[in-house]
């Protein structure tokens, strides 16, 4: 059953439709959960719950919260909450999958990360990847960012790690990451230029296929330049791509799509005074 269920991410992953997912994830976690109390140590399922709550905390917590912001502020930091306990949560998982492949894992990374991220190798990339994205993800909610920046060395070390290893992993989806964590304000280590760099080869490597890059750089880099030409022109890139011309990406397509049809909703409020080309 461990392994059997170790597939459930990537099924979920080919899904069309995002509400089934929605009412079905759940139960599926809570089922990995309950496996691993029997399996600790299982790699492949600690993995996907890892890579489950991360998706399913982003998809159906932190969109949300975005959503409701506007005509709900109390229940959209009702859905923040729980995103970020649930981005904890996978953290955990991602962790603990480390911490069986390498021994000592948890210490190293927080006494010396260089030393530990050294020894990693290709099976690690997944965990690599699926750690450093809940943990941006948790502190990107955060209230005060600049009291988490040593977090956030630890993490950019953990993303530049599995690049060194594999940029290519996964049609780019690390570089997608990356555009989000040079997108921070200069103050938190973040560069337009990287992450515009990032963007074009996360675009590149998924050849022009991935809604998550588009609406990525659309949020955090055309947003806070003020660029609604730049921020409306990727959005309806992204809302462009077929959603079945890659079917195990085919759900993140549809989730990112639905932000970037929001977004573009929402767009005369905020970019006030700017009007749409």
């Amino acid at each position: 059953m461990a392994d059997a269920l170790t597939t459930t991410a990537s099924l979920y992953g080919r899904d069309n439709d995002i509400e089934l997912v929605r009412a079905a994830a759940p139960s599926t976690l809570k089922l990995v959960e309950m496996v691993l109390e029997e399996q600790p140590n299982h790699v492949g399922l600690l993995t996907t719950a890892c890579t489950g709550f991360t998706q399913y905390s982003y998809g159906f917590l932190h969109v949300d919260a975005e959503v409701a912001e506007a005509s709900d502020p109390a229940r959209a930091e009702e859905l923040r909450t729980r995103a970020g306990l649930m981005y904890e949560r996978a953290r955990g998982y991602c962790t603990r999958a480390l911490e069986v492949r390498h021994r000592g894992f948890r210490d190293a990374l927080a006494r010396d990360p260089a030393q530990i991220l050294g020894r990693m190798g290709a099976a690690d990339v997944p965990n690599l990847y699926w750690l450093a994205v809940a943990w941006t993800a948790e502190m990107s909610l955060a209230k005060n960012q600049l009291l988490r920046l040593q977090e956030l060395v630890t993490v950019r070390a953990l993303f530049a790690r599995a690049l060194a290893i594999d940029e290519a992993w996964d049609r780019g989806a690390i570089h997608e990451a990356m555009i989000a964590v040079e997108g921070m304000p200069a103050l938190l280590g973040g560069s337009v230029e990287r992450a515009t760099k990032h963007f074009n080869r996360a675009i590149e490597l998924s050849k022009g296929s991935s809604a998550f890059a588009y609406v990525t750089m659309a949020t955090s880099v055309d947003l806070p330049a003020r660029d609604r030409a730049a921020f409306d022109r990727r959005l309806k890139a992204a809302l462009a791509i077929d959603v079945n011309a890659e079917p195990a990406s085919r759900l993140v397509t549809l989730v990112a799509q639905k932000r970037a049809r929001f977004l573009l909703s929402r767009a005369a409020a905020l970019f006030p005074g700017q009007k749409r080309d």
